[in-house]
């Protein structure tokens, strides 16, 4: 492992080029200010102590800065989660029994009910310091990232072709070696592209992560989702304007500097032998291709990176590694689903137990009754918003020319915060006495329909080349050319993108079914304004009964209609 810290001769002794200036600069900058921002996340605090928000658009670049390097953080946490969690769920076929469904419970918490149980742990565990509040942001926004992340590299890893695990058997991998070299790449495309929205989604909380706001505890961290929160609190447009541009332009930059060069990096991770023309581009990349210091580095970081994923121990006795399943007696398996089926009826259990000490009947059956409105809002919007999104996705995905130039656009469309509406929103339902039931409804969907763009666009760039080619030879037209190619090929991807869609709208429900602007609120009936309502009381027996029939509406859902689509879905490949 010495040898990791050795420098190669192209970087100990190579000279530097134009494209070395141009990019040492950008590097530099871009390194100092996420330091910058980090120092600022430990300081000296006590809980009460007022943290001023300025109004002033002067202090929106910090505020910027301090907002994208908690989503960075956030997304980097959620990674590693998401490599740990979907590989474990996707190998072993006990865990999977288990780690699926608490998933789709995962998904279904809304990021109030996460803020709730996690604010006072984290300031306890850094007393005195900023960096409690600061951590609890982060894992509110590592809330809003993480689930869809996993699970598409879940379905990815469940999704790897025959043909690909065939040759990977042949040439002997390992299953360290199989998920390195052959499902991690497979599954590379489809990942950045939800990563990509996951950090939208963390746009879209981020007045909720950033502005906490529990049982009268109320601390606004320095950040573009405070700056919101106080603008509209004072019914500010002209805040609230300055803040739209303030976050059009991180995400303009972070999607030139991250994303972009990440989609044409993972162009090379493609299934099919030529790209045709559906190569990403990116200025940064090719600057950096160019860049002698960075190739060097980069070679130096890889052979260190190859060393250092060597020192876990690999079969090497030439023999085939199958696909790892956990490996249970012959009565395991029974015995593992009668512990399931046993710690399910504990949890409905102690629910009901709760239900009757904390609550009462009435009150779980009224919450209920809620909940069956909110879904019925969740599969109308899911469907009118699939009608709408999966053609044009599709069209999208199948042109990178356009692709490339709508890629920061949906970001931004999909990071708006639905907070930013309110003004429209509650000006123009009560000018024109419109009903909250129903015209508030849009607001769930608003944010979570980009789930469906994003991976249905993940799924048509993945169509082989070749594919399209044999169709376009065989003649085919219209409606059969989607039934036979477009639609089989992207039902998965689109299945991935609804699923998370339908547990990010039950999320959403919460701030559209709830409207403020200033003194006048709109107030819809459903799920989400209840527990909105009772999380502005403090009542956490009624925040816990909400989200908890949240969690069985959507494990319901995920269970009998996602997971049964899917699996036609994998039929029909």
């Amino acid at each position: 492992m010495a040898r990791l810290f050795n420098p190669s001769p192209g970087l100990r002794n190579g000279v530097p080029n134009r494209w070395d200036w141009v990019l040492l600069p950008l590097v530099l900058v871009v390194l100092v200010l996420a330091a910058y921002a980090a120092m600022q996340m430990s300081r000296p605090f006590v809980v009460g102590q007022s943290l001023p928000i300025s109004l002033d658009p002067a202090y929106l670049p910090y505020y910027l800065m301090r907002t994208i390097v908690r989503m960075f953080i956030a997304l980097g946490i959620s990674l590693l989660f998401a490599f740990v969690f979907a590989t474990l769920a996707a190998k072993y076929r006990a865990a999977e029994k288990a780690m699926i469904p608490l998933l789709d419970v995962l998904q279904s918490v809304p990021i109030l009910g996460f803020q709730a149980i996690a604010i006072a742990p984290f300031i306890a565990l850094f007393p005195g310091n900023l960096l409690g509040v600061e951590c609890a942001a982060i894992f509110a926004i590592f809330t809003s990232q993480a689930w869809n992340m996993a699970l598409s590299l879940y379905q990815s890893l469940r999704s790897v072709p025959a043909e690909l695990n065939e040759a990977a058997r042949v040439l002997r991998l390992s299953a360290w070696q199989r998920f390195w070299r052959l499902e991690l790449p497979f599954a590379m495309p489809s990942l950045l592209w939800n990563m990509m929205m996951s950090m939208s989604g963390g746009w879209f909380f981020l007045v909720a992560a950033e502005a906490i706001s529990v049982a009268g505890q109320d601390i606004k961290l320095p950040g573009i989702g405070s700056y919101i929160a106080v603008a509209i609190d004072q019914r500010n447009l002209g805040a609230i304007a300055w803040a739209i541009g303030a976050m059009l332009t991180g995400i303009v930059l972070y999607d030139q500097l991250f994303f972009r060069p990440l989609l044409a990096w993972a162009d090379r991770f493609r299934f099919e032998d030529t790209q045709g023309d559906t190569a990403q581009r990116s200025w940064v990349l090719d600057a950096a291709r160019r860049s002698r210091w960075l190739n060097a580095l980069s070679e130096w970081l890889a052979k260190g990176i190859q060393q250092a994923t060597g020192a876990f121990p690999v079969r090497r006795d030439g023999s085939t590694a199958p696909r790892r399943w956990l490996r249970l007696p012959g009565w395991g398996p029974q015995a593992w689903d009668v512990i399931l089926v046993l710690a399910c009826a504990l949890a409905f259990a102690r629910l009901g137990l709760f239900v009757h000490q904390h609550v009462g009947w009435g009150e779980a059956l009224h919450v209920l009754g809620l909940g069956l409105i909110t879904l019925c809002r969740v599969m109308l919007l899911i469907a009118l918003a699939s009608l709408i999104w999966v053609p044009l996705s599709v069209w999208i995905g199948l042109r990178p020319r356009y692709s490339q130039k709508v890629q920061a656009l949906a970001q931004f469309l999909a990071a708006f915060p639905v907070n930013l509406l309110f003004p429209v929103v509650v000006m123009a339902l009560v000018h024109f006495q419109l009903s909250p039931n129903i015209w508030l409804s849009p607001l769930m969907v608003f944010g979570t329909q980009w789930y469906i763009l994003f991976n249905v666009v993940a799924g048509a760039t993945a169509i082989p080349y070749e594919l399209r080619l044999a169709a376009d030879n065989l003649g085919l037209r219209g409606w059969l050319k989607w039934r036979r190619v477009y639609l089989p090929a992207v039902l998965p991807s689109f299945i991935t993108g609804a699923m998370t869609a339908s547990g990010g709208s039950w999320n959403a429900s919460i701030v559209a079914e709830y409207v403020s602007w200033g003194d006048t609120s709109l107030v819809a009936d459903g799920l989400g304004s209840y527990i909105k309502q009772m999380t502005d009381a403090g009542d956490f027996h009624r925040i816990a009964l909400g989200i908890g029939v949240m969690c069985i509406y959507v494990m319901l859902l995920n269970r009998f209609f996602w997971r049964r689509l899917y699996v036609l879905a994998q039929s029909r490949r």
